[in-house]
C-alpha cells in the first residue's frame, strides 16, 4: 500500500555567492602602486584547538574541531561533508555540514521542531540512484492520539549537494527502529512489519506483516519472521533460520561452501552486504565446535568472504554490528575482519575460541581499530579497554597507548574522532592521515 507525505517542505540550501573585485592599475610613470606590493600570506590555522592523544598517523596540529554537536553525525561517502546536528532556541534543532577535507561549512538547514523536542534527533546517511541524502527523525505522538502506543515518526531528508529538504510523516504504533542499508529508509517494529520511505519523492510503502511472503518449502522461516533490512532488491527477512529478499533471493541457494544450507541467520546489514553465521555441514570435523561467518552480497546473496570462528559458550545476545570502509573494501565487526577484495576472513581468537580484541573503525587504507576487552565497539570508542590497531596486510595486530583515542571513520584521508568534556559538551575533531 502506498500513502502520500503528510507534507512536504523544501528548503534551499545556502549558496554561497563570491564576490570578483577587479583591480585596474594605473599605467605610466615606471613607479609600483600599492597593490603591487607584496601581499602578507593569509594567517593558516592553528588546527583544532583539542589535542587527542590519537594513533601516531595522525595529525593533531591540524584539521577541524565542532563543539556542542549532537551526538549522531553522518558522513557522505560521494562528497565526503560531514552533518551534524546544533541545538537552537525554543527547542529547535539545525543541522548542519562541514567539509571534511577543510573544515570549512558548507550548507546548513532550516532550524526546526523535532517530534519530540526534548532529545536531538537522529541522524543517518541513504543513498539511491547515484544520490544521497541526509535524514534526520524523531519520535512522537500525536496530540489526538488515543492509545499510549500510538506514535508517528517524522522524518527531514535532505539532498547532500544542495540542502534542499523534505519532510516526511508517517503513522507508526509501538517502537520503531528506522534504518538505511538499502535505497530507502526503512522503518520496523522488530518483527515483520514495516514501511519504506522513497528518499527522493517521500512516498511511503507500508508492508504488513501478513503480506509478507516465504520461500517455498521453509517451515523455519515462518517462524519469529523478522524484517533485518534493506537492499537494492527488496527487504530482507529471516526466520529462526535462513533469510531471504522479499521477491527475490533465499540464503538456500546461496549457501557458503562447507555450511549446512538450512542454517543461516544474519546478523547484521550495512549498505550492500549482509554478515551471516552458518552452522558447519553436518558429520564435518569441527561441526560441533566452530561456525561459519559469511559477508554476502545483498543484491545477489552470493558469498563474498568467509572464516570460521569457535562457537560461543553463551550466544550473545546482541551480535556486533557491521563497519564498512568507506570505499567498501573492507568490514570489521567484533572479532570478525573480512578483506572483500581479497575474499578473505580472519577471526581474531584465542585457542579457547575467546575473542582477543572488538574492532570498531577502518579504512579504505586497510587499517582497523578496536581494543582488547571491550564489550563492544561504542565502548572501544569510548576509550575503553586496551586500544589497538589491525593492518589487512599482515593481518597483525599491535597495541597502542592505554589514553589512546581511536577514528570513529576516515574519510577524505580525515579521522574523525569524539570526545566529551568536562561540561559535558560532545567535540567532533577531524585529524588528517599524515603521509
Amino acid at each position: 500500500m502506498r500513502q502520500r507525505i503528510v507534507r512536504l517542505t523544501l528548503v534551499g540550501g545556502v549558496l554561497v555567492l563570491a564576490l570578483l573585485i577587479l583591480l585596474a592599475t594605473c599605467g605610466g610613470g615606471g613607479g609600483g602602486s600599492k597593490d603591487d606590493e607584496p601581499k602578507k600570506p593569509a594567517k593558516k590555522s592553528t588546527g583544532p584547538a583539542t589535542r587527542l592523544t590519537v594513533p601516531t598517523e595522525y595529525a593533531t596540529g591540524s584539521g577541524w574541531e565542532v563543539v556542542g554537536a549532537g551526538p549522531d553525525y553522518a558522513v557522505s561517502r560521494t562528497t565526503g561533508l560531514l552533518a551534524y546536528l546544533v541545538r537552537e532556541p525554543d527547542g529547535r534543532y539545525r543541522l548542519r555540514t562541514l567539509d571534511t577535507e577543510t573544515g570549512e561549512a558548507y550548507w546548513s538547514g532550516e532550524a526546526g521542531r523535532p517530534a519530540d523536542p526534548s532529545r536531538f534527533p537522529k541522524l543517518l546517511t541513504v543513498a539511491k540512484d547515484d544520490q544521497e541524502f541526509f535524514v534526520t527523525w524523531s519520535v512522537g505522538r500525536p496530540t489526538d492520539a488515543l492509545s499510549p502506543t500510538e506514535t508517528f515518526v517524522s522524518l527531514d531528508v535532505y539532498d547532500v549537494v544542495e540542502g534542499e529538504r523534505r519532510h516526511v510523516e508517517v503513522p507508526w504504533t509501538g517502537t520503531p527502529a528506522v534504518t538505511a542499508t538499502g535505497p530507502g529508509v526503512l522503518i520496523s517494529d522488530g518483527r515483520a512489519n514495516s514501511a519504506v520511505v522513497d528518499p527522493i519523492d517521500g512516498e511511503v510503502s507500508e508492508i504488513a506483516a501478513s503480506a509478507v511472503t516465504y520461500p517455498k518449502g521453509c517451515t523455519a522461516c515462518k517462524q519469529l519472521t523478522e524484517v533485518r533490512g534493506q537492499t537494492a532488491k527488496g527487504l530482507l527477512l529471516s526466520g529462526v533460520r535462513e533469510f531471504w529478499v522479499r521477491g527475490g533471493w533465499f540464503s538456500r541457494q546461496n549457501a557458503p561452501k562447507g555450511a549446512d544450507p538450512l542454517s543461516g541467520t544474519p546478523t547484521s546489514v550495512a549498505p550492500g552486504l549482509v554478515l551471516a553465521k552458518w552452522q558447519l555441514a553436518k558429520g564435518t570435523e569441527r561441526a560441533a565446535t566452530h561456525q561459519l561467518w559469511t559477508v554476502h552480497d545483498s543484491a545477489s546473496g552470493k558469498p563474498v568472504a568467509s572464516v570460521e570462528c569457535h562457537t560461543p559458550a553463551i550466544e550473545p545476545g546482541r551480535y556486533p554490528q557491521a563497519v564498512v570502509s568507506s570505499s567498501g573494501g573492507y568490514l570489521v565487526a567484533g572479532n570478525l575482519a573480512f578483506d572483500l577484495d581479497a575474499k578473505k576472513g580472519f577471526c581474531f581468537e584465542d585457542e579457547d575460541g575467546s575473542p582477543q580484541l572488538t574492532l570498531a573503525s577502518v579504512t579504505d587504507g586497510g587499517t582497523a581499530y578496536g581494543a582488547t576487552t571491550a564489550r563492544d565497539a561504542a565502548e572501544a570508542l569510548d576509550g575503553g579497554g586496551g586500544p589497538v590497531t589491525m593492518s589487512f596486510t599482515t593481518w597483525s595486530v599491535e597495541p597502542l597507548p592505554a589514553n589512546t583515542r581511536l577514528p570513529e571513520t576516515e574519510t577524505s584521508g580525515i579521522g574523525v574522532f569524539r570526545w566529551t568534556d568536562r561540561k559535558d559538551r560532545l567535540h567532533l575533531l577531524g585529524y588528517p592521515r599524515e603521509g
